[in-house]
C-alpha cells in the first residue's frame, strides 16, 4: 500500500509539472457571437468564459478587432474558440467597414453563429441582418438576450417568426439560462478535426512597443532589412499591427511593431482607440517586450503601463533607451540613465537597459543577443531535483524570522510552467511566510537557478500530507 501511495504522489507532482506544457489547438470548432452593437455580444462573450476578456461599455460599437478565446465547454473533448465580433451597422464609415468585413469574415467560417438581438428593442438593423443572415440558417442560433425574467420569453417568441429553428432566451448579464444555451451549442458542434499540438514555437516573438514616434518603425525595418512599417516623423503613424520575420545569427525571430500607446485623454480618434488594444493584445503572443524609450525625453507614463502589462504576463522586458546617438557624450551619461529607470521601477532591477540607435543601427547586436538570451531563460526548466536540493538549502542557510507567527516548514518545490516562469513552494502555513522571505526565495531563484534576466513567480501553496511520505522515501 506505501509504494502504491508513493505512486499517486508522484503522479500528482508531475500533473502539477505539466500544467506548464501549453497546448496549442488545431481544427477547433468555431462559434461566432454576432450583432448590431449594443446587444450584449461581449456580455454574453464574458459570461461563457467566465471571465472578462471583452471590453463592456453603455456605448454601442465598443468591440471592434474580434476578439478570439479558447473556450472550455463542459462535456466537450476540446475546447472551443469563441469569437465576439463587431457589431454590424447599416450605415458606417470607413473604419466601421472595416469592422463589418471581419465580422462577416468570420461568420461565413464559422461552424455556429449566435446571432444575438435584443429581447425589448428590435430594431430595422436587427431585420436586415436576420435576412442577411438567413442564408447561413442551418448553422445559426438566434440568441434573444436581455430576456431577464419569464415575462419577457413571450415577446422574446415574437422573433420566431424570422424562421430560425434554433433559439434560445438569455440574460448574459445576470445568467439566465446559459446553461440551456451551452448544452444547445455543445449538441450542435463537431470536434472531430480537433487536434492538440505543443505550443512551443521555434521563432523567437519580439514587440517593440512604446509611446508614439519613439522609433518603433525604424527599429522594425532595420531587423527586416527593408521598410516594412511606415516610418513618418508624424506620431501614431502606425495604426496597426505590423509582423515581419528575419533570422539571426542562424535563430528565427518573428517582430511585431505595435501602434504607439498614448495617455487615454489624447485617444480621442476610434481608430486609435482599436489600434491601442489591438496592441495590449500583441502581448498574449510575444515572448520578449523591446520598450523603446527615447532617450532625450525619458520615461512616460505609458510606458510604465506597458511594464506593468508585459510583466503581469510574465513577458521578458528589454529597456531600450533610443537616440543614444543623439545625447551628448558624458562621462557615466549610460550609467546614470540606467540606474534611474532601475531606480524607478524597484523590483524589476533584472531588466536589461541598453543604449541604442534604431537609425544608425548601434546597438542593435547587443539588443539581439539579449533578446536571446532572455528567450533562453524564458523556456529554461530546472529539474524538479535540483530544485528542491537548492530550496532545501536556501531555507537551512537562511531561515526565516523566528516566531510563532512566522513559524512553517518548507515540504517541496515544482517549476509549474515555462514563458511565463512560474513556481510553487508547497509549504505548512502559506499565510505565515513574510513578503520579505518570498522575496528571498525569489531572488535565490532569479541568482541560483538561471532567471537572471527575466521576471517569476512564486506561488506559495498548503502541502499535503502525502508530500511528505514522498519526502522520506
Amino acid at each position: 500500500m506505501k509504494h502504491m501511495h508513493k505512486k499517486s504522489t508522484t503522479e500528482e507532482i508531475d500533473s502539477i509539472d505539466d500544467q506548464s506544457l501549453r497546448v496549442r489547438w488545431t481544427g477547433l470548432p468555431v462559434v461566432a457571437l454576432a450583432g448590431r452593437p449594443n446587444v450584449g455580444k461581449s456580455t454574453l462573450f464574458n459570461r461563457l468564459l467566465h471571465k472578462r476578456k471583452a471590453i463592456v461599455d453603455p456605448m454601442p460599437g465598443v468591440t471592434r478587432d474580434p476578439i478570439e478565446s479558447e473556450w472550455r465547454l463542459e462535456g466537450a473533448e476540446a475546447p472551443v474558440l469563441l469569437v465576439d465580433t463587431g457589431g454590424l451597422k447599416l450605415e458606417r464609415n470607413e473604419l466601421e467597414d472595416r469592422v463589418a468585413d471581419k465580422s462577416w469574415d468570420y461568420i461565413r467560417r464559422a461552424d455556429l453563429v449566435l446571432f444575438i438581438v435584443d429581447a425589448v428593442n428590435i430594431t430595422p438593423e436587427d431585420e436586415e441582418f436576420s435576412a442577411l443572415l438567413r442564408r447561413y440558417a442551418d448553422k445559426v442560433v438566434l440568441v434573444v438576450n436581455k430576456a431577464d425574467s419569464p415575462e419577457r420569453d413571450t415577446r422574446a417568441w415574437t422573433h420566431a417568426s424570422w424562421g430560425y429553428k434554433a433559439m434560445a432566451f438569455v440574460s448574459a448579464e445576470h445568467g439566465r439560462n446559459i446553461g440551456e444555451l451551452e448544452e444547445l451549442i455543445l449538441a450542435r458542434l463537431d470536434w472531430s478535426k480537433a487536434s492538440a499540438v505543443d505550443e512551443e514555437h521555434g521563432d523567437i516573438r519580439l514587440a517593440i512597443m512604446g509611446k508614439p514616434n519613439v522609433g518603433k518603425s525604424t527599429l522594425l525595418n532595420r531587423l527586416l532589412g527593408e521598410e516594412k512599417s511606415i516610418v513618418n516623423d508624424m506620431p501614431g503613424t502606425t495604426r496597426d499591427v505590423v509582423e515581419g520575420r528575419f533570422s539571426w545569427k542562424g535563430k528565427a525571430f518573428t517582430v511585431l511593431d505595435t501602434a504607439g500607446m498614448r495617455r487615454k485623454s489624447k485617444v480621442t480618434e476610434s481608430v486609435e482607440y482599436y489600434s491601442v488594444n489591438r496592441a495590449i493584445k500583441t502581448l498574449d503572443r510575444a515572448d520578449v517586450v523591446i520598450l523603446m524609450i527615447d532617450a532625450s525625453e525619458g520615461l512616460s507614463e505609458q510606458d510604465k503601463k506597458i511594464v506593468k502589462l508585459a510583466t503581469d504576463k510574465g513577458r521578458g522586458v528589454i529597456f531600450a533607451l533610443n537616440k543614444w546617438d543623439t545625447i551628448p557624450k558624458i562621462k557615466n551619461s549610460f550609467e546614470a540613465a540606467r540606474d534611474k529607470l532601475q531606480f524607478f521601477f524597484g523590483q524589476m532591477a533584472y531588466a536589461p537597459v541598453l543604449p541604442l540607435s534604431a537609425k544608425d543601427g548601434e546597438g542593435v547586436d547587443k539588443l539581439m543577443s539579449t533578446a536571446l538570451s532572455m528567450f533562453g531563460q524564458l523556456t529554461r526548466r530546472v529539474e524538479t531535483s535540483r530544485l528542491n536540493k537548492a530550496a532545501r538549502d536556501w531555507v537551512e542557510a537562511t531561515p526565516p524570522p523566528v516566531g510563532a507567527r512566522a513559524r512553517f516548514k518548507f515540504r517541496y518545490a515544482t517549476q509549474v510552467s515555462v514563458n511565463p516562469i512560474k513556481f510553487a513552494f508547497f509549504v505548512t502555513r502559506p499565510d505565515a511566510v513574510s513578503e520579505s522571505y518570498v522575496s528571498f526565495l525569489r531572488n535565490k531563484i532569479r541568482s541560483e537557478l538561471g532567471f537572471t534576466l527575466v521576471p517569476l513567480e512564486l506561488d506559495l501553496r498548503a502541502s499535503r500530507k502525502r508530500f511528505e511520505d514522498l519526502e522520506r522515501g
